[in-house]
């Protein structure tokens, strides 16, 4: 899928770093180190129903919801399945830009919906001049993937307590 959106850099620094130290993969970040990586942040705008980025896409961002929301789905043998509906202050996007894997869900924007994004070339950038600041935002993304995964285990666990076959 093409990307023609218009990025921005981002302009109201107190706003948005109230925001960024809320967020898991940019928690323990030091004011400086925020200051660091809010120069490079950009945001982007989405209208209700806009797809953000397609199943199967190549992934170019770590996407943070600053206002709206996102529904995460994937298409399935031709039945399209919800995985979640996020909000203000979640991410996503972040596995696919750490495994170096294509997005394996889509992304819509539910409402109109104002996200900020860290671009695959920027955090590249501070792999190259900030090997702290580096580290701490890939153990914190880390931690963030192992969160989900344990999330995503417990659901899966109840699905089968709860749909278990019978035998006659």
């Amino acid at each position: 899928m093409a990307d023609n959106k218009v990025y921005e850099p981002l302009l109201d620094v107190e706003n948005v770093l109230g925001i960024l130290s809320k967020i898991s993969i940019f928690a323990g970040l030091s004011d400086k180190q925020l200051y660091r990586l809010f120069r490079l942040l950009e945001e982007v705008s989405y209208r209700k129903d806009e797809i953000i980025f397609c199943q199967g896409d190549v992934p170019s961002y770590i996407y943070i919801i600053k206002s709206g929301r996102v529904k995460r789905f994937k298409e399935e043998d031709h039945t399209t399945l919800e995985l979640i509906v996020i909000g203000p202050g979640q991410s996503f996007g972040v596995s696919s830009i750490i495994g170096i894997q294509h997005h394996g869900s889509s992304a819509i924007a539910v409402e109109n919906t104002e996200l900020i994004v860290l671009s695959r070339k920027m955090l590249m950038s501070i792999y190259e001049s900030d090997m702290e600041l580096f580290s701490t935002l890939i153990f914190n993304i880390a931690r963030e993937v192992c969160r989900r995964l344990h999330s995503s285990e417990d659901i899966l666990l109840h699905y089968l307590a709860t749909n278990k076959p019978t035998v006659s």
